[in-house]
């Protein structure tokens, strides 16, 4: 594709990704900020995150790539970039992102929950920036095993317009229509052959747009750069249709009948309950659930957890400062450990800087359900007092776990 960046007056190139939670956009922002480094280009980024647990925007900030001290970096949470709030507060970030330096690019990751119209809308009348793609990613796991390989999305659309309802259905369909670019997902989880299956199911939403499948975010940064400028004519007439309906959920922060529980606690998790109740209570009404937290059985590492429907996984983030300290061989200096004390001695925890705190982001009739059933898998104190005894306890977790990049 011919880059149109030169014709837009100067303007800089924005890049949406955009898709529903869990679909893999962190992943692909991280792999893209990656190539961007090698080649030595300016890249700014805007991450959203509906929860006020900012658990993506903690994953992006302070890297060797995008910094808040470099101006290059930007979070908002607790809010959808959609709503009036998060389009105002886009707005904001921009106008200081800009006032600090002029970027080659500009990467928005959107909240899962976010529907592009807004943002869309927003872009078409700014004179500063050139819209070129709307990246929306799709987790094929999750159309295997909730839309039975997509066949069955269009049905349940079609059943929503009849009774006038609107749900993640209509959300994740729209995020469908409105792309410029349709990324398949994960599609090492779904039986080989069944990836076209997909594909065929839910292009007719979007014929306009090619299908791609990536594995692990692996988007060539070249692509980014040759997009051309998002055909606004193109949706032209899907934004009067849509427009009165969103109207209507402007002014919600979390639409769809769907909510947002934050968990903090400094206590462990007790490995096996944890198990029990992830296999007990994830479903597909459970959208999303994502933080950092630690097992007793497994207490001087930090992880990662991340779920998105039926599928959760574990990785190792580092080590907490706690358990590095209480390594006989850790191999520090003096002053080393001298400020390995010092940062711990900030710390108000009960177990130095070790915490549980997570976010779940599902209906709003079954998120209360698992958010509870969560924080019984926290130690109890007799449990607790056993631990520091040294009780070994029953983990099923895997032992072997992905280091985050």
């Amino acid at each position: 594709m011919k880059n149109e960046t030169s014709n837009q007056q100067g303007r800089v190139p924005v890049v949406i990704l955009n898709g529903f939670l869990g679909s893999g956009k962190t992943t692909m922002l991280r792999n893209l900020l990656v190539q961007s480094k090698k080649k030595e280009l300016s890249v700014s980024v805007v991450v959203n995150d509906m929860s006020e647990l900012d658990v993506d925007g903690e994953l992006i900030a302070d890297t060797e790539i995008v910094r808040k001290t470099d101006h290059n970096f930007e979070s908002i949470h607790s809010c959808v970039l959609s709503s009036k709030q998060g389009i105002q507060k886009l707005d904001e970030v921009l106008k200081k992102m800009l006032s600090n330096h002029k970027p080659d690019l500009i990467i928005i990751e959107t909240s899962g929950s976010c529907h592009p119209m807004p943002l869309i809308e927003f872009f078409q009348k700014q004179s500063k920036f050139n819209l070129t793609g709307v990246l929306v990613l799709a987790d094929s796991s999750m159309f295997a095993q909730d839309y039975n390989y997509g066949e069955e999305l269009i049905l349940r659309l079609q059943s929503n317009l009849q009774s006038q309802k609107r749900d993640m259905v209509n959300l994740l369909v729209e995020q469908i229509m409105f792309c410029s670019h349709l990324i398949l997902t994960k599609a090492d989880r779904i039986p080989e052959g069944k990836l076209s299956t997909i594909a065929q199911s839910i292009h007719p939403l979007n014929p306009y747009v090619d299908v791609l499948s990536v594995q692990f975010g692996r988007l060539d940064f070249d692509s980014i750069l040759k997009l051309p400028s998002y055909d606004f004519f193109k949706v032209a007439q899907l934004m009067e249709e849509v427009k009165p309906a969103l109207e209507k959920e402007s002014n919600a922060d979390r639409p769809y009948n769907m909510v947002t529980k934050v968990i903090r606690d400094d206590r462990p998790f007790h490995p096996q309950r944890l198990w029990e109740v992830c296999h007990q209570y994830l479903d597909q009404r459970i959208y999303r659930s994502k933080g950092f937290f630690w097992l007793c059985t497994r207490s001087k590492i930090s992880l990662l957890w991340n779920q998105a429907a039926g599928n959760i996984s574990l990785e190792l983030m580092g080590y907490w400062r706690s358990g590095v300290l209480e390594e006989e061989n850790n191999n520090l200096s003096d002053e080393e450990l001298e400020q390995l004390e010092e940062l711990l001695a900030k710390e108000t925890g009960r177990f130095g800087d070790r915490h549980c705190h997570l976010t779940v982001i599902g209906d709003r009739d079954h998120v209360d359900q698992f958010t509870e059933a969560l924080k019984m898998c926290f130690l109890t104190e007799e449990e607790i007092d056993h631990w520091e005894y040294g009780h070994e306890f029953q983990d099923p977790w895997p032992k072997n776990m992905v280091k985050m990049a």
